[in-house]
């Protein structure tokens, strides 16, 4: 096993990384930047050293002065988290270069996967099913225009280079496409340094659900069930769970061999997470995208399937077996994950401050991943992302209530919070029945 561990990240994830390092006696290592010097994952590492100032560019997404740490402190492996520099595939060949350990899948399957019209292609060479869409990037604006016309109105046009629901547009007739093509484009150029778009079927009601896969050490590839994303702001997630609602035997064991397959056709090793549409009314789904790394909403795949996520990622990258046994998974229960975001209920937009008050709530099935506590600042300079709620039971009923619960008891002054948002969506009918899709949120608002 992994015995010195870099985490390459900040908040909750570093802690929730650095909590299984020190379980497995593993020295823990931190890197901050000048504004997260106070939050508790740089007093929970063994070890931590400043980076860089508050701008990602020069601290968080800076790779020489991550190296540099690593190298100062001796650490044996580096563990990206997710964000910043964890699907960066030339930072992870030059780990891999510097003799330390790279704790996600190999630099070859990140590339693979990082364009979204590469991926699509070998997908639908491996057997995985894909919208309708574009093989090639819409070149330039008439040939998106031709395209749309094949495929058929209303379309999706994205960033081929995009991710985190960044970089989208629908276009509901070749007037909107127009606009929407100029717009993705040049935030694609803006945000991702490429501008390659492609063109999609768009599915007005349609459901988002993802399926956790595990490349292991001895080069297969297990799925880890299936987790529903589908209330969302923006096209960025704010509640998971597991298993899906909306997913019965028979259509799981159909995600489960795809995502299986998808894994396979690059060789993946490490944690990741196949993504899919999936149409409620027909049950045809869709190869959305894969992430190449490990997802903010794991912690409900760890509870219905009853192993610590983290835990298996340093033993891929150690060379180590499972601590499962891989022909014989088996879900059991309930989890639903909140994401508790520095920003207002209503509008959703971000709202940093000092945390004067910092409540978590406890009890049976219930845990808190948090980034913050009393006393820090939330700054503008990261994600809103405060803390992940979330709620585990035998049942999704005994879910809903655990949770109505646990929201009630979270409490948090200071920056503004969404806390409120969930104690409307866990009495919100159509939320509870489970017959939800990606257009939750917008009718509640």
């Amino acid at each position: 096993m992994i015995e010195s561990l870099l985490v390459a990240n900040r908040g909750e994830i570093a802690r929730r990384i650095i909590r299984t390092a020190r379980r497995l006696g593993i020295r823990a290592i931190a890197v901050y930047s000048e504004a997260d010097a106070d939050l508790p994952f740089v007093a929970e590492a063994d070890e931590a050293v400043l980076i860089g100032p508050p701008n990602p560019a020069l601290s968080y997404r800076n790779a020489e002065a991550i190296l540099a740490a690593a190298k100062a402190t001796g650490a044996q492996a580096i563990h990206p988290g997710y964000g910043f520099l964890s699907e960066n595939a030339e930072f992870a060949r030059t780990v891999e270069s510097s003799g330390l350990i790279w704790v996600g899948p190999g630099a070859d399957a990140i590339t693979a996967m990082g364009d979204k019209i590469n991926a699509r292609n070998l997908m639908a060479a491996a057997g995985v099913p894909v919208a309708p869409g574009t093989t090639d990037p819409a070149a330039d604006l008439d040939s998106a225009v031709t395209a749309a016309g094949e495929i058929g109105y209303p379309v999706m046009v994205k960033a081929a280079a995009g991710g985190g629901g960044m970089g989208m547009g629908v276009a509901v007739d070749e007037a909107a496409l127009r606009t929407e093509y100029d717009k993705v484009r040049a935030f694609a150029e803006r945000m991702f340094g490429d501008g390659s778009v492609l063109i999609e079927r768009y599915f007005p009601r349609v459901r988002h659900v993802e399926v956790q896969i595990l490349g292991l050490a001895d080069g297969r590839v297990v799925a880890l069930g299936e987790r529903e994303c589908s209330v969302q702001r923006r096209n960025q997630k704010l509640v998971e769970e597991s298993p899906s609602p909306a997913v019965s035997p028979e259509l799981r064991a159909r995600f489960l061999a795809a995502a299986v397959r998808a894994g396979e056709a690059v060789g993946y090793r490490n944690a990741g997470t196949v993504e899919c549409l999936l149409d409620p009314s027909t049950n045809e789904f869709f190869f959305l995208e894969m992430n190449t790394r490990l997802q903010v909403e794991h912690p409900v795949t760890e509870y219905v399937y009853g192993i610590d996520l983290v835990e298996e990622q340093l033993r891929v990258a150690s060379g180590l077996a499972p601590t499962f046994d891989p022909d014989a998974l088996t879900p059991r229960g309930h989890a639903i994950e909140m994401r508790i975001n520095a920003e207002d209920p209503k509008r959703f937009l971000p709202g940093p401050g000092v945390v004067k008050t910092w409540v978590e709530p406890t009890g049976e099935g219930v845990r808190v991943d948090s980034g913050y506590t009393e006393g820090n600042t939330v700054t503008p300079f990261y994600d809103s992302l405060l803390a992940k709620l979330i709620v585990s039971g035998a049942t999704r009923d005994e879910v809903l209530e655990r949770a109505k619960a646990a929201v009630a008891a979270f409490r948090i002054e200071g920056p503004k919070n969404n806390v409120p948002f969930f104690a409307e969506l866990l009495e919100n009918e159509e939320f509870r029945s489970g017959a939800y899709d990606t257009g939750i949120v917008s009718r509640m608002r």
